[in-house]
């Protein structure tokens, strides 16, 4: 009976924590989206086609909330950007190493066009991808053919070597040069390590093993080139702009039950047996700022219970890397909440993620989705769950120092109507510098706290804000914010004003 009732005061807990998460939506929250080009989707449609389906994309996720784009710019050992290291990508031009016409830089202006919009841009990379199955045809630049040897073919697939240690070498120099040429805010990889395993197919690594192994179980061999892999890339990352975040999004499943007695209650291929990235281990010595499991399956999936998944990587959350959760839109909007069968489960879904411990954001599997609005996600994001701003969860390991408050806060009267005005502090580092500013507002009476979500109203890079003028009969409090790269918030600077 005992048990009964804890067990009972326990659920009240996590439900009134799920409650209060719908009801107002937190100040800081990782909103990202990927935008990918594996699909094909930007193949030789051209500039002009191209960017004004990413603009249309991107003005939606704006609207929807979303305040990092995750792009992928190199799929298969290529760039969709301008490198002396590797080839232009036939995702982008329809033949591996030709040049875009009308010349133009995707990554740039990617870059350009996020920071315009008040999101975070990471730079989407796939390790060790150097072929995928429609590729007929390599550029005679490709690291893959200068050093065939390097590398191994699975199935239609020709994969970097692992258990070389140049090739993740090369691999981070490409990092690098992405990092140190562009103002990423972070640098993204994806869930493919050693290949998905196909039945009957052996990894084709036995020189790689003969020469580097050791005596060592494969397994474990494999498991620690990605270890390997892992740090020396945070490393090199950090080496050229520490400020610039690295992420990974693996597979939803780090082990089973039936492999291991702490892993999750389902029956899927396993990050850590099948692709041998020991993802915990990452999350747990800090090599990874953010961690993006991809739960895309759904609540009720027999095999891997979106539910169950949650709640597994919520119970591992750890304070030096931050949890974000992988949704998948599609199957969101087209499978029904077992507990409430007339809508789908897309609020079920977010109250789990804003209900349990340790999570601090989503990542949206695939933007194009939310942006067309499929099953009214979008419509839903921007009218509730994203209703208002969010700054970027927090990463002090980084960089925990406020930068100096916002400068010379002013109403003033122009012919477009009352501005409000302000002047960017000055900063000392890149640490220091401010990239954008929170605007809050208060009517007559009520408190300033600046923890009070519903009265933020905007997260911008203007120095400025155009007020809604009335009839000068009312008053208000407006409280503005410097937030630094990292998104430290300065001190407030509050300005009453008649609208």
């Amino acid at each position: 009976m005992k048990c009964t009732k804890l067990l009972l005061a326990a659920t009240l807990l996590v439900c009134v924590g799920i409650l209060n998460a719908q009801q107002t939506p937190p100040k800081r929250e990782f909103r990202g989206a990927w935008i990918q080009a594996v699909n094909g989707q930007w193949q030789g449609i051209g500039r002009t086609a191209m960017q004004a389906e990413l603009t249309r994309e991107l003005d939606a996720l704006q609207a929807d909330g979303i305040n990092a784009i995750l792009f992928q710019c190199r799929v298969e050992g290529d760039a969709l950007y301008e490198s002396a290291l590797e080839p232009w990508s036939r995702y982008l031009t329809g033949q591996q190493g030709t040049p875009p016409s009308p010349y133009w830089d995707p990554l740039q202006w990617m870059v350009e066009q996020c920071h315009a919009r008040g999101m975070e841009l990471h730079a989407w990379i796939n390790p060790y991808r150097a072929k995928t199955k429609g590729t007929t045809a390599m550029a005679t630049t490709h690291y893959a053919i200068q050093h065939p040897e390097r590398c191994f073919r699975y199935e239609d697939l020709l994969i970097f070597d692992p258990g070389l240690p140049e090739n993740r070498l090369f691999i981070c120099e490409v990092a690098k040069d992405i990092v140190s040429r562009y103002d990423v805010d972070g640098l993204h990889i994806d869930d493919y390590f050693y290949p998905y395993p196909v039945a009957g197919i052996p990894i084709p690594d036995d020189a790689t093993y003969a020469a580097y192994g050791q005596g060592r179980d494969r397994g474990d061999w494999r498991r620690d080139n990605v270890n390997t892999f892992i740090r020396e890339l945070h490393d090199a990352i950090r080496s050229v702009k520490p400020w610039v975040k690295f992420g990974v999004s693996p597979f939803g499943i780090y082990r089973n039950q039936r492999s291991w007695a702490e892993g999750s209650a389902t029956n899927g291929l396993q990050n850590y047996d099948d692709l041998y990235a020991d993802v915990l281990l990452w999350v747990n010595e800090g090599w990874v700022d953010y961690n993006i499991p991809q739960i895309y399956w759904e609540i009720g999936n027999k095999a891997a219970d979106y539910d169950t998944l949650i709640r597994w990587w919520s119970a591992r959350a750890h304070a030096r890397t931050l949890l974000y959760i992988g949704q998948d839109v599609e199957r969101t909007v087209k499978f029904a909440d077992p507990r409430n069968p007339a809508q789908d489960q897309m609020a079920a879904k977010y109250a789990l993620q804003r209900g349990l411990p340790g999570i601090q954001g989503s990542c949206q599997w695939y933007a194009r989705a939310v942006a067309d609005d499929k099953g009214s996600y979008g419509t839903r994001l921007r009218s509730d769950i994203h209703r208002t701003p969010a700054l970027q969860p927090e990463m002090p390991w980084i960089d925990k120092k406020a930068p100096k408050k916002p400068r010379k806060v002013k109403p003033v009267w122009t012919e477009d109507g009352y501005i409000l005005f302000w002047t960017a502090p000055k900063g000392k580092t890149p640490f220091d510098e401010v990239r954008q500013y929170a605007v809050y507002v208060f009517p007559k009476g009520m408190k300033v706290d600046l923890n009070n979500t519903n009265q933020l109203i905007a997260v911008t890079s203007d120095t400025f804000l155009k007020l809604p003028y009335n009839d000068g009969s009312q008053k208000w409090t407006y409280v503005v914010t410097a937030l630094d790269r990292l998104q430290n918030e300065s001190k407030g600077v509050k300005k009453t004003v008649k609208l």
